[in-house]
């Protein structure tokens, strides 16, 4: 399906938990959310992630500075290039300046259209567009919460 332009609706299913963080269980700000996807969709997720990092990197569309998601490169890499250029610039006599942005929910602020149109302008083919289209279309999640307290088998469930 992944080749004829399809993402399956049977896998676009996720269930979302509440993962606690640390201190306060009762403070929600503690908890951060967990999706249990399908193991299905987590293959094709990472067929399609791979297909798109090809087509990035065959055509040089990435910058320099983007190193996570990438063969070979991890964060790590963007922190030792912050402060190796922080620490030569100080060296230097040079005042140095930064400005930091949390984009901690930033794929949940993506506007799908704009999406699709800048995939389309960077030269994904049609039919991989469909495919990317198909698979942000009609997704389901539901959400499972539970009290320690309580036994753990009794889930109250939300759909979304």
């Amino acid at each position: 399906m992944l080749f004829w332009g399809v993402f399956p609706d049977r896998i676009k299913y996720t269930i979302i938990k509440p993962l606690h963080k640390n201190d306060d269980r009762c403070d929600v700000s503690k908890y951060r959310l967990g999706s249990l996807l399908t193991s299905f969709s987590k293959i094709f997720e990472t067929l399609m992630q791979r297909r798109i990092l090809k087509h990035l990197t065959k055509y040089n569309l990435l910058s320099t500075e983007q190193c996570s998601f990438r063969l070979g490169l991890r964060t790590d890499n963007a922190t030792y290039k912050l402060t190796t250029e922080t620490l030569n610039a100080t060296n230097n006599k040079l005042l140095v300046g930064g400005i930091f942005c949390d984009l901690e929910k930033a794929f949940d602020c993506v506007n799908h259209d704009i999406l699709l149109s800048k995939m389309k302008f960077y030269g994904i083919s049609e039919k991989d567009l469909t495919l990317y289209q198909s698979y942000l279309d009609k997704r389901y999640s539901r959400t499972a919460i539970y009290n320690d307290s309580e036994n753990s088998n009794k889930f109250q469930i939300g759909l979304k």
